[in-house]
């Protein structure tokens, strides 16, 4: 069991961004908090006794939360919950707007994965991407979070920017395995709805990316990451070997794989806390051949609502969608069919649908190997190389789309 906690404020809103996050709500940060501590207090009974093996506080920024107000939020993590002795505790920062200091508040609060949203080590890419950290603001960052006491850190970047040269992106990536950190996520750019570079787009002010330049971007960065010892575990995201904890019944990812993101890409269970926060919980139905289903819910999005609600002790679920059996069966093949190694086993599928992916989508799996999309082995379904490069081609067989 996972638990995602959204802080949904930033400095400042990204051109890029869709995520449920606000600026210049700072008025809102202490009455947020509150709420979130009275959401976490609703799951004591629900989840009493059973371990929460992995959380991540994400946003917007939670860092641009005061010292007092992340204490408050865990301590109601820890009066609530129980966590595992090997939590995964995850927190997502921005280069410009922490210090020392406030990675020391995090470190002493139990917080033992950092994630630092870089984006990109060229001036001009970031002022594109509307960051509001400087390239000089990245090592000082990670030299402070090193000098907490930080030895898993992720760093985030975004590639296929409009006519992004690939020296560039190089350059990126050779600054970036510099750092030396434990895990790297690299994310094609993607143009949303409803956000100011889609505007931008629609208007001709810059050009659509380029899928085929973000290909040449990404086998670049492969082939980067592979020659500096990350094992790429995941479409999107790499990780040194490792020597961490890991569950002992999966041996093919590496030590600094990202243990939350692991139970999203498996299709387990988590609980959302915050605003518009996603939850997705499995359940058996009463009818007689007790078909396993699961519920997906999230949380209403504007802040001051969420807060309302939850002073006012109504509920703050705003949409909620219970999965046919066939529509999860397709959803873990689309989530683990992104694990570059591991995929999607056979038992682990056993596990949670109660069948065999085998014969539930025998078409789509003959289909799929005659293009030479995924291989299969005694063990497991993946992706072949050349699956990995039209990956959304594939998880669309499984979908029905």
């Amino acid at each position: 069991m996972g638990l995602y906690l959204h802080v949904p404020f930033c400095e400042r809103k990204c051109p890029y961004c869709d995520f449920n996050t606000y600026a210049g709500l700072q008025g809102w940060f202490g009455q947020t908090v509150d709420a979130l501590t009275r959401e976490l207090a609703t799951w004591a009974a629900p989840l009493a006794g059973r371990p929460i093996t992995s959380i991540f506080l994400g946003g917007g920024t939670p860092t641009v939360l005061d010292a007092k107000q992340l204490e408050q939020l865990f301590g109601a993590l820890h009066e609530n919950l129980t966590l595992a002795a090997d939590c995964e505790i995850t927190c997502e920062a921005n280069p410009g707007t922490v210090d020392r200091a406030k990675f020391q508040v995090l470190r002493d609060l139990g917080v033992n994965r950092l994630s630092l949203g870089v984006q990109s080590f060229q001036p001009d890419e970031l002022a594109f991407l509307g960051r509001i950290h400087s390239v000089d603001d990245v090592d000082r960052a990670f030299a402070a979070a090193r000098a907490a006491g930080f030895d898993n850190i992720n760093l985030d970047f975004i590639f296929g920017l409009p006519h992004q040269p690939l020296a560039n992106w190089a350059a990126t990536l050779e600054r970036a395995v510099a750092l030396g950190p434990e895990h790297l996520s690299l994310y094609s750019l993607i143009v949303e709805p409803n956000t100011p570079l889609n505007h931008w787009v629609e208007v001709g002010k810059v050009d659509a990316p380029d899928d085929d330049l973000a290909a040449e971007l990404y086998e670049l960065a492969v082939s980067r990451l592979n020659a500096a010892g990350y094992v790429h575990y995941e479409v999107s995201n790499w990780a040194k070997p490792g020597q961490m904890a890991q569950d002992p019944a999966q041996t093919l990812n590496p030590g600094y794989a990202a243990r939350h993101n692991l139970l999203y890409w498996r299709n387990q269970e988590y609980i959302g806390i915050g605003p518009g926060a996603h939850s997705h919980l499995r359940r058996v139905t009463d009818q007689a051949e007790d078909e396993v289903v699961s519920r997906r819910w999230s949380n209403r999005k504007p802040v001051p609502g969420y807060v309302k609600r939850m002073v006012a002790g109504q509920p703050v679920v705003d949409m909620e969608e219970v999965l046919p059996s066939r529509v999860s069966m397709g959803e873990t093949m689309m989530l683990g069919l992104r694990l570059v190694r591991e995929g999607v086993s056979f038992a682990h599928f056993a596990e949670l649908h109660d069948t065999d992916l085998r014969a539930v989508f025998a078409p789509e799996i003959a289909r799929l190997q005659a293009q030479e999309l995924i291989q299969l082995d005694e063990q497991r379904v993946r992706l072949t190389e050349r699956g990995l490069l039209v990956g959304n081609q594939v998880f669309a067989e499984f979908l029905g789309e």
